[in-house]
């Protein structure tokens, strides 16, 4: 069974979301996705109960493939669109900071509607580039106005750090979660901002908690290769600042001892331990294909013991993290995580 959690009243998602940026245009380097088989994929795991799904609207592409994948859910049978969640976002360009009003941000909330062919957004999670453009507390208010609308369902936020998300928070904008990036690699969170959102009751939603397939028993072993996505480039930077090649090779055979404990693999347990940490919502794992739609079943097959979790806690504060709050870095001009960030995705239609 998968675990679900009420994030508002009637409002329940499962613990694990089904991520959809490496489906973004550009993402692969190899350019080798099977659309045909990410879609069977979408039905499997829908009818597994992974029925929360997570995108963007400046995920090339990704929106509008939902929207398919929503209606054939109308024209078939068993799950059907009412049964799924979809978690969508606004991330104005950092070119139109200083342009946004409502009617700009009622533009792309509607084309993000037509694209997923809903009649309203479970869920919009605000993004906002740059803080040292005003706008940021105003614009969330946007989405309250859509939101009484009927157009949106729930407001939320992703990569922000905790004095702004206070700054919204204080302005009386309803947060329900915070998306930002936590792994065994990226401990940021566990800076202070894990203890700001559980004490206003904001549950975390998690990505990169597989390191862009790095958490697996494939790289037991292995010397450090080029990447092979988008995403591979972004967490091979974390693992050189964080445990480095070494340290990664350390884990992987503690994280592989415990799962063989289990019965299971490498990437479960990763996910279990963030998914065991308090204030943690749900981990978000991509889907790029139908052959782990059975691995993320075994997530929920088992649950880690306290002495596991010490295990793997206790090897970890051995070394760094990435500096700074959540997603600083990416933010900082001339920072090697700044460098791999596309800004300008937005495109009007």
């Amino acid at each position: 069974m998968t675990e679900k959690i009420e994030l508002t009243e009637g409002y329940k998602i499962s613990r694990v979301i089904n991520g959809c940026w490496q489906l973004s245009e550009g993402h692969s380097i190899k350019n080798d996705l099977d659309f045909d088989d990410v879609m069977r994929a979408f039905h499997m795991l829908a009818e597994r109960g992974f029925t929360t799904f997570d995108c963007g609207d400046i995920y090339t592409g990704v929106e509008e493939f939902l929207g398919k994948f929503v209606l054939e859910l109308k024209n078939g049978s068993g799950v059907s669109p009412a049964d799924i969640q979809i978690h969508t976002k606004y991330v104005p360009d950092l070119d139109m900071l200083d342009k946004v009003d409502f009617q700009y941000t009622e533009k792309i909330i509607d084309r993000s509607l037509k694209r997923l062919n809903r009649d309203v957004l479970d869920m919009v999670q605000f993004h906002w580039w740059d803080y040292d453009v005003p706008g940021c507390v105003e614009t969330a208010g946007y989405l309250c106005r859509l939101k009484e609308k009927g157009k949106i369902r729930n407001i939320s936020v992703t990569n922000f750090d905790t004095a702004h998300l206070a700054e919204l928070v204080d302005a009386g904008i309803p947060v329900v979660t915070s998306q930002t990036q936590y792994s065994v690699f990226d401990r940021r969170p566990e800076k202070g901002y894990l203890d700001y959102l559980k004490q206003h009751h904001i549950p975390m939603l998690c990505y990169g908690t597989l390191s862009g397939g790095f958490l697996a028993e494939r790289w037991i072993g292995k010397k450090m290769e080029e990447p092979e996505t988008r995403s591979q480039v972004k967490y091979m930077q974390v693992i050189e600042d964080s445990l480095g090649w070494d340290g990664y090779q350390q884990l992987l055979l503690i994280l592989k001892d415990i799962a063989e404990k289990y019965g299971v693999g490498i990437s479960q347990v990763a996910s279990r331990y963030i998914l065991s940490q308090e204030g943690v919502g749900a981990a978000i794992i991509g889907v790029r294909n139908s052959r782990h739609v059975e691995d993320n079943m075994r997530i929920f097959s088992f649950e880690l013991s306290g002495e596991d979790i010490q295990r793997i806690r206790s090897f970890l504060e051995q070394y760094p993290t990435v500096e700074g709050e959540p997603f600083q870095q990416e933010r900082t001009v001339g920072s090697k995580y700044r460098s791999i960030m596309w800004m300008n995705l937005s495109e009007e239609e």
